[in-house]
């Protein structure tokens, strides 16, 4: 969602500063281990004198509250008016609550049903958010495309089977060396009906012609 639907860079920066504020610890180093991480995860991993739920809960809150300067991305629409209804869902690092908010902030129609931090026991770099985003969808993994934007999505999408389109939207291309292909945003990824699927054709970066997924 973060990152290639959407950026809310800036409230995701100003609440995790927040936090790490109140909490004593370090605002860039507290940012940088959050991005593309379940919260709660992030809490657990720099403060695990804490209880993780109760922590995951000022996060959102404050996060909730923060929606201004929420963008839709380049690209994001035309790709979404493209594809059928069924054929997408988000799977996202933030709670239910938090990415439903989010999305309507940016007036992005959500699916009816998402994989958030909620719904998983594990996160991002685990394949599971994937795996489950599959079993939503009623595909195989290796028939999914993710589109991530950060290092741990993009190693997580990869361990489930997917085929992984990362954007350098937010993370420097070295870092996302799990990904299978690079662009710089969703601009120009066009969709195509191929009997009963679907083919993505775009030009990855560092890359001659294009390429299609099917």
């Amino acid at each position: 969602m973060d990152g290639i639907l959407i950026s809310s860079l800036a409230g995701v920066e100003r609440s995790w500063h927040a936090w790490a504020r109140m909490r004593g610890l370090d605002a860039v180093e507290t940012l940088r281990l959050a991005h593309g991480r379940r919260a709660i995860e992030t809490v657990a991993l720099l403060r695990p004198d804490l209880d993780s739920e109760a922590e995951l809960k000022v996060i959102e809150d404050l996060e909730v509250a923060d929606n201004e300067g929420i963008t839709v991305l380049p690209g994001v629409r035309e790709l979404l008016a493209a594809l059928p209804p069924g054929a997408w869902t988000v799977v996202t690092s933030a709670t239910e609550r938090l990415a439903r908010v989010r999305l309507a902030a940016a007036g992005i129609p959500a699916p009816r049903q998402l994989v958030t931090a909620d719904r998983v026991a594990r996160g991002k770099p685990h394949p599971e958010p994937f795996l489950t985003g599959a079993a939503l969808l009623g595909l195989p993994p290796e028939t999914c495309v993710v589109f991530e934007d950060s290092e741990s999505g993009a190693m997580a999408g990869r361990a489930a089977g997917c085929t992984v389109v990362a954007t350098t939207f937010s993370h420097p291309a070295e870092s996302l060396r799990a990904a299978h292909y690079l662009v710089r945003d969703l601009t120009g990824v066009s969709v195509m009906r191929e009997g009963d699927g679907l083919a993505l054709r775009f030009v990855p970066l560092a890359r001659s012609g294009q390429s299609e997924i099917r």
